[in-house]
């Protein structure tokens, strides 16, 4: 429904010869109804939320104790075997760029927060989250109450 402003209504009333008494009387009545209710559009800070990725481990056999990770994808006929090679490929292709050569990236870590995500896609390979995430393991089973 489009708005109009209260002012452009009281000049087509007062152009159509309204009483003014009525036109204040109605004028009074659209400025209370176009303010904005209290409390209304105030909406809650959105809450923020963090990546984590939970792996299935029934036999035990991750450490126990927190590591983290970074989500990737490739595509999907492809090995995921593969996809540390891919992640090589783009960092090789970065350091040879200029921007590179300046700051050449060293660990996998920095790979996934500095590399721009062309060198990664001309790689076929799409970093989900820059920064590292949690990793947290559980046995795939679910406690009897």
């Amino acid at each position: 429904m489009p708005k109009i402003e209260v002012n452009k209504v009281a000049e087509i009333l007062k152009s159509n010869h309204i009483d003014p008494a009525v036109l204040r009387r109605v004028v009074e009545e659209m400025n209370l109804a176009a303010q904005p209710d209290p409390g209304e559009g105030e909406k809650p800070p959105a809450v923020k939320k963090q990546w984590v990725i939970v792996v299935s481990d029934p036999n035990g056999k991750m450490p126990k104790h927190d590591f983290v990770g970074w989500i990737l994808q490739i595509p999907e006929s492809e090995s995921v075997a593969v996809t540390p090679d891919r992640v090589f490929r783009a960092v090789y292709d970065f350091n040879a760029s200029k921007k590179g050569r300046l700051n050449p990236v060293k660990t996998v870590g920095e790979a996934f927060e500095a590399v721009p995500a062309k060198h990664f896609k001309s790689a076929e390979v799409w970093v989900k989250t820059k920064e590292p995430i949690l990793v947290l393991r559980t046995d795939n089973e679910i406690p009897k109450e």
